[in-house]
């Protein structure tokens, strides 16, 4: 029985460790935009909510771009395309962290 309960406190050690080994190099910052109105989630929350909002638009923006390819009878450009859905999932990560009200600085 002891020894169950060690095995659980060095699992549990060690996850906690490695837990802040994770790499957030590219990860913004998110301050608040208003003090005397709280953000309506914590930072971690708002940002996986708002890089799944940004994840669905850059694939919606690469559907859309193979659909006007498609209908113009024109080669896909996968330069344009990929700068097009990269600046959607961008700007929509953005409206999206404004809009749990944030503002995202960049370390760069």
């Amino acid at each position: 029985m002891l020894g169950n309960v060690v095995r659980v406190l060095a699992f549990s050690a060690s996850v906690a460790v490695l837990a802040g080994c994770v790499d957030h190099a590219n990860a913004p910052m998110m301050y608040p935009v208003n003090a005397l109105d709280p953000p309506l989630n914590p930072p971690g929350i708002a940002h996986n909510i708002c890089v799944a909002d940004g994840n669905t638009m850059y694939g919606e923006s690469r559907r859309q771009s193979e659909m006007r390819a498609q209908m113009a009878h024109s080669p896909i450009d996968p330069a344009s395309e990929e700068a097009a859905a990269r600046a959607a999932a961008r700007r929509q990560y953005v409206a999206c962290l404004s809009s749990q009200g944030y503002r995202a600085v960049y370390d760069r």
